[in-house]
Formats: structure tokens, C-alpha cells, sequence
């Protein structure tokens, strides 16, 4: 106690060994004990009470009643602050609930709290918060570690037992690198699965919301409950949502894995060739077939991802400019200074720069070379894959180039950062759904996370393939 399982929680509250009060007491005294890790943004002790108190004289049958959850600080949340991690932001609070958040509550889920991400989801180490760094739970006293990025509070959030599960987004990488880094289950659906209906957009072709969980079983759980058609969101698609759970098979035989061979870089340590090699081994003894494939775009996914991710993220900010709502600059004359001046103060320094390489890339003359060009590029990356399917059932690449790195070590180098979503990237571009899931240890006892990727609308066999993994490695 507390459960590390969303399902063991479930069977506890339902057969009464456990009431909904005591299992959130306890996980808002693990809250207000790791005050020092900075994982969330917004926590009100009271606001939790008054959950519990609504919930327990419900006496509807919910799936997720009673669960306590955390919700990165970009889902917009009814009555509690959403900042997105940004000053010009930071005295935001929506009168409305996202589509993802209100189907937890409808589900009976408890919010402990808004978690930290780096600002405007733009990071890979959840170190350009407004708010300050959230650092790894995993970490050693006199060596503080970055959760990743950008959804680092959640991934912390689940690793720190402050919560059964969290809701993150992935852009690029945003769930699956976090996931990888604080040794916890993170799932990025396919593009248009869940609503971003109420998420402050970052690049809205590529912007995708999923969940941290403790293990595959739970993440089943919770991405039934947010996947599904909205018609407030016009990239949302009207699919079946099938009982994942239930569905749950670890039997894999007949099947075939693929395994890219652009995917082994120069420079990636050791310990991450070995975690791949072994999930090929355990995958051939299930009786799965490897076949080698190629993905020859590849080298080229991150480039087009940091032209198309900064084009709309420009497009998308231009909204935050001290006139609606947010932050506004004190000591302004006119209407163009308090424009330059909101958005000089109220946006970071990462924030800043992608605004200016987005608004470089969609101004006049430029437009053609970088984005168009990268919008062609993406569609190659995309067919790559669709032809890669043809001859695989599933792709499996390791999450992340390393293990959790020390915090600010890479902050200065803008371009190393960039780095660390080399293999997540790819997949986003195609608006396939990937999962990672803990995989092993470096030489530091770090968790390293092995990805695997489906076919769009295919994550019940990636959930299978988790599950698979997941056992042999118990």
C-alpha cells in the first residue's frame, strides 16, 4: 500500500479492502513528501477531499472510480490553473474541460494535481518550464537526472508512486523518451485516436494524448477510456474503440517483427544494442519471425520534424499576445508594444527560438524550400513505413539514444537535445502509435525503454507485444 496497479486498486476499492479516501490519502502524503522533485505545477490538497467527497456519494458503477491521477499542466482543466509550463500562461484558468479530461472524470478518476512540462511541451528534459526543473526520481542524491521530455512531470509523477497514472502528449517523442528515462509504460496512439479537443496546441498535425502507467495491462485501461471520435476536433477519427484490455493476448506466434536497420547510429552505447538484441531473442522464442527491413528516410525525419513543429507552433502561439487572455506587459503605449513586450516576457528562451525558426520557414520565399519540402519528405517517411508493413506485423527499435542524462547537461546545445527524439520522431511523422516500455538496465542501473510501433488503429497489437516483452522481463 499504495498499489503500484491501476486493476489491483480497482479490486480493492470494488471488494471494499480499501475505500477511495484511504487509498488517495496515501498518495497525497507521497505528494506532499516529494515536494522537493518539483513534478507538479498545481497541487490542492482540498480540491482532492472534495473529489473524494463527490465520489463517494456516487453510487453509479464507474470504471475508474476513486484512481488517482495526474494530468500534465496542458490538458485544459474546469476550475483548477492549466499554464502549459509558461509564464504567459500562468494565470490561466479554463472554464471548460479537454475531451481527454473529461472522459477520465466521467470514468470516476481522481486529479492529484497538474504536472510540469517543459513550456509549451517544447523539450526533451522538462528544463524550459517557467516553472523550474522537475527532476527524476530516480536519481541520486548528489546527481540529479532530467525525466525527459516534455511530459517529464507525469513520466516522474508514475515512477514516484505520487499517482496510479498521468496524462501526457507526444509530438515527437513527448510520452514515449520520458517513459524510457523513469522506467515506466508510455503510450503515444495513433494520430487522431484521442481528442486533442482543450490540450494547448503545440503542432497540431503531430500533437497526440496519451498515458503513463505502472505496467501494459493499466495503460489498456486508461487509453480505452480517452480514445474516441470528438467532433469539436476536425483531425479526430471516427474508429472503433475496442476493449484493449480484455482483448489483452501475449501470444504472438506466426507473427513477424521488423527490425530497422537505420536505427543502429553511430555513438549509441552498448547497453542499448544489447536491451534490442534481447527483445529480438525473447520474440523469436514466442515464436515471432524477425525480418530486417529498411526505413531510408529516417536520417531525415528529424530535420523535417524541426521545420513542420516550429511552422505550426508559430502559427499556434500567435494567439498568446496579452489581448484575450494570459499575461500582459505593464508600461506599454501602443498596441504593437504590447504585443513585442507579452510575448518578449511571457515566452522562454526554447519557446522563443522555434517561434522564430517556424516564422522563418513559412515566410515569403522560404516557404517552398523548407516547408513544403519538408511536408513531401514527410509523406516519403510515411510510405516507408506502409511499405515496411507490408512485409512486418510490428516494428520494435530501442525509445531513446541513452538513459537519463544529468539536468542542464545538454541545455546549452539546443541541437544535442534535438537529438534525443531520433527514434521517436519517425513514428509521429507517420501518426503511428508506439509504446515504450521498461527494458532493462545501463551501466548506472538507469532504465533503458524498448519501443514498439503498429500500424495506425493497430494498438491492441502493440499492447499485446508490450505485454509480451513486458512478462519475460518480470
Amino acid at each position: 500500500m499504495p498499489f503500484k496497479s491501476i486493476k489491483d486498486a480497482i479490486s480493492n476499492i470494488e471488494s471494499k479492502k480499501i475505500s477511495i479516501r484511504e487509498l488517495n490519502l496515501e498518495f497525497i502524503k507521497k505528494i506532499k513528501d516529494n515536494k522537493n522533485l518539483n513534478i507538479f505545477i498545481y497541487f490542492d490538497e482540498k480540491k482532492i477531499i472534495n473529489q473524494i467527497d463527490n465520489l463517494e456519494k456516487d453510487n453509479s458503477n464507474k470504471k475508474l472510480k476513486g484512481i488517482p491521477l495526474a494530468i500534465k499542466d496542458l490538458f485544459c482543466t474546469k476550475d483548477m490553473p492549466t499554464t502549459a509550463g509558461s509564464k504567459i500562461l500562468e494565470n490561466f484558468n479554463p472554464t471548460y474541460e479537454s475531451f481527454v479530461t473529461q472522459k477520465l472524470i466521467n470514468d470516476g478518476a481522481i486529479f492529484v494535481g497538474k504536472t510540469n512540462l517543459d513550456e509549451f511541451a517544447m523539450g526533451s528534459a522538462t528544463d524550459t518550464s517557467y516553472f523550474g526543473n522537475t527532476i527524476n526520481p530516480l536519481s541520486k542524491k548528489d546527481n540529479p537526472l532530467a525525466p525527459g521530455g516534455s511530459s517529464g512531470g507525469s513520466a516522474a509523477a508514475v515512477a514516484a508512486d505520487l499517482c496510479l497514472g498521468a496524462t501526457g502528449t507526444d509530438t515527437g517523442g513527448s510520452i514515449r523518451q520520458p517513459a524510457s528515462f523513469c522506467g515506466v509504460v508510455g503510450i503515444k496512439p495513433t494520430y487522431g485516436l484521442c481528442s486533442r479537443w482543450g490540450i494547448a496546441a503545440f503542432a497540431s498535425s503531430l500533437d497526440q494524448a496519451g498515458v503513463f502507467t505502472n505496467n501494459v495491462e493499466d495503460s489498456s485501461i486508461l487509453l480505452e477510456t480517452i480514445a474516441g471520435f470528438d467532433q469539436r476536433d476536425s483531425t479526430s477519427s471516427n474508429v472503433n474503440i475496442p476493449n484493449y484490455f480484455d482483448n489483452l493476448n501475449d501470444d504472438l506466434s506466426g507473427m513477424t517483427v521488423g527490425i530497422p536497420k537505420e536505427y543502429t547510429i553511430d555513438g549509441m552505447p552498448e547497453e542499448i544494442n544489447l536491451i534490442w538484441e534481447e527483445s529480438k531473442k525473447v520474440l523469436e522464442n514466442k515464436g515471432v519471425k524477425i525480418k530486417n527491413i529498411s526505413l531510408p528516410h529516417t536520417k531525415y525525419a528529424l530535420p523535417t520534424y524541426y521545420i513542420i513543429a516550429p511552422a505550426e507552433a508559430s502559427s499556434n502561439l500567435a494567439r498568446y499576445d496579452g489581448v484575450k487572455y494570459g499575461f500582459r506587459a505593464n508600461g506599454i503605449s501602443s498596441l504593437d508594444e504590447m504585443y513585442e513586450q507579452t510575448r518578449g516576457e511571457g515566452f522562454g528562451k526554447e519557446v522563443k527560438r522555434r517561434i522564430l525558426i517556424g516564422t522563418y520557414v513559412l515566410s515569403a520565399g522560404y516557404y517552398d524550400a523548407y516547408y513544403l519540402k519538408a511536408q513531401k519528405v514527410r509523406k516519403l517517411i510515411a510510405n516507408d513505413f506502409k511499405e515496411a508493413f507490408k512485409e512486418c506485423d510490428f516494428i520494435v527499435t530501442p525509445t531513446a539514444p541513452s538513459a537519463a542524462f544529468p539536468l542542464n547537461e545538454k541545455k546549452q546545445d539546443p541541437i544535442k537535445m534535438y537529438l534525443n527524439d531520433v527514434f521517436t520522431v519517425p513514428a509521429s511523422l507517420a501518426g503511428l502509435p508506439g509504446i515504450s516500455i521498461p527494458f532493462g538496465k545501463d551501466k548506472n542501473n538507469l532504465p533503458l525503454g524498448i519501443q514498439i510501433l503498429g500500424k495506425h488503429f493497430d494498438e491492441q497489437l502493440v499492447f499485446n507485444v508490450a505485454l509480451s516483452l513486458e512478462r519475460s522481463s518480470e
